[in-house]
């Protein structure tokens, strides 16, 4: 497998680089972000590994950039930053998987094993589709049963996130994280009052409801 790695601390870096080539894999390296995010956008890699604090570019700025350029390669980041909120973030940013220093190279070679499993990332759709409901995610335009729905930012975000998970049940709390991003209780209706307006745009004015409560759990849009 190809890997590059982007690290600036040269003893970390000789100790990744030695041992990932100790086990069979081809390996590029850079020790600064700016070149190791022209290596990342002009190559042709199996996984990266990359720190998160570099000099002349940050790594989440190098995650931001490989994905916004299509770049789909599997990333481990790694930072001596271990809390929740710096682990959420790298997350969010693009990373993979987060490794947090200091490691053990055992534990990084198995994580980058786990990533290598993975099955390739399919490109979305342009459009999502359930029942006679369809979300246009490039112009963010919707129709249900070809008539068109005029909704706010965040009903659509909302409605674009149940889309894509239709036929699954989504948790309130799955609701506040992926669609609001609070990783804590607000003490607030909002969800509820958002899927009531959502409900008042995408179903009521239909004959077949499509937003489901499931009891005690959460939501699910299915037709």
């Amino acid at each position: 497998m190809r890997i590059l790695v982007i690290e600036d601390d040269q003893e970390t870096a000789d100790y990744i680089i030695a041992g990932l080539r100790e086990t069979g894999h081809a390996v590029t390296s850079a020790s600064d972000g700016r070149e190791g995010m022209l290596i990342a956008l002009d190559g042709d890699f199996d996984a990266m590994v990359m720190d998160r604090m570099l000099p002349r570019l940050d790594g989440l700025s190098i995650l931001s950039a490989v994905r916004a350029a299509g770049v789909t390669t599997p990333i481990l980041m790694l930072s001596a930053l271990g809390k929740v909120d710096d682990r959420i973030n790298g997350l969010r940013r693009g990373a993979d998987d987060y490794l947090i220093k200091p490691f053990s190279f055992a534990e990084l070679s198995a994580r980058l094993d786990a990533l290598l499993r993975r099955p390739p990332l399919r490109e979305e759709s342009a459009e999502l589709r359930v029942g006679d409901l369809v979300i246009d995610l490039i112009a963010q335009k919707v129709w249900r049963a070809e008539q068109p729905i005029t909704l706010q930012s965040r009903e659509y975000r909302l409605l674009c996130h149940l889309a894509r998970n239709a036929g699954r049940v989504i948790t309130r709390t799955m609701l506040l994280e992926n669609v609001w991003d609070f990783h804590f209780e607000p003490g607030t209706n909002v969800v509820e009052t958002h899927i009531s307006r959502l409900r008042a745009k995408v179903d009521k004015p239909f004959q077949t409801p499509l937003i489901h409560t499931v009891r005690g759990t959460g939501y699910s849009l299915h037709a």
